[in-house]
């Protein structure tokens, strides 16, 4: 198999930018693709503040920035990526979308090229029967965020082959970070434990046994958690914390996955956490304030 050494990346959100920046700076030419210009140019102006905070704090050389920064160039157009040798669909957590976006890349790929998603949930071997190559599509999760969590799941369809899954782990390696291998099971590890936690702690606050407040303290506090449950939720999204727990409901047709209405609720109303400005916390202020 053909050395990796182009990246394209699909969705240039809080995703997208953290594993642009990462790619970048660890020697990969990067190609960044949105629908929108704008969310180009602000994923360039994070990229670049997230890696001068870096150089602030002596992890990275100016010289190393600079050089990053010029690795990475940007495009609206997705055929565009199809000449890169690894693809990374990192758009939002709605399969209709990413199969979408395997069908439009097909037939713009080199034949080499490796196809992965970064969902954070949804099966991939489902994601994989709607390409050409199956045995060439894995599913390569970062945590967020990204330039900072060392851990990335790589997670197997059921055709994936060996050269594939060998090479996504060398990749893995030449970032400087971590690979956990994952069955294509609904929401793989991380989310499989971490989503019904925060769900627990939305039906907690939804029948009043504490205030999110209290949730929050309770778990740093009593159970060392670097972040509270709800304020951890803002940060990812709740709408991509409801997603994810759907689909193990639907996946593996439990009840103790149903999602708490009152998580349905808040993405109803668009409070999605941080990226709306409220969520749990309103973050319109100086300080963030809880809703609840």
């Amino acid at each position: 198999m053909p050395e990796i050494r182009s990246i394209g990346i699909v969705g240039a959100g809080q995703m997208g930018n953290g594993i642009a920046h990462v790619f970048a700076l660890a020697g990969y030419d990067v190609l960044l693709n949105d629908i929108a210009q704008e969310s180009l140019d602000r994923a360039l102006a994070t990229i670049e503040r997230n890696i001068e905070r870096q150089v602030s704090r002596g992890k990275v050389s100016a010289e190393d920035k600079a050089a990053a920064l010029s690795r990475i160039r940007t495009t609206l157009k997705l055929a565009d990526l199809g000449a890169t040798d690894l693809i990374i669909e990192a758009a939002t957590e709605r399969e209709t979308v990413k199969q979408a976006i395997f069908e439009d890349l097909l037939p713009h790929l080199k034949p080499h090229t490796i196809l992965t998603s970064n969902t954070s949930s949804i099966s991939i071997t489902r994601l994989a029967s709607r390409t050409d190559r199956p045995e060439k599509f894995m599913g390569f999760h970062f945590m967020n965020p990204v330039p900072v969590m060392q851990l990335v799941e790589l997670i197997r369809g059921i055709a994936t082959d060996q050269e594939t899954w060998d090479s996504l782990h060398e990749v893995v390696r030449k970032l400087g970070k971590t690979a956990a291998s994952a069955e294509d099971f609904p929401a793989f590890i991380v989310n499989r434990i971490l989503m019904p936690m925060i769900n627990e702690a939305v039906y907690t606050l939804y029948e009043g046994v504490g205030s999110v407040k209290s949730i929050d303290e309770s778990l740093k506090l009593g159970a060392n958690h670097p972040m509270g449950p709800l304020e951890l939720a803002d940060f990812i999204g709740l709408d991509t914390c409801l997603a994810i727990m759907n689909v193990l409901h639907d996946g593996l047709a439990d009840t103790k996955y149903r999602p708490c209405p009152l998580l349905t609720k808040y993405v109803e109303a668009g409070w999605l956490g941080r990226k709306t400005q409220r969520g749990f916390y309103d973050y319109r202020g100086e300080t963030p304030v809880p809703t609840r």
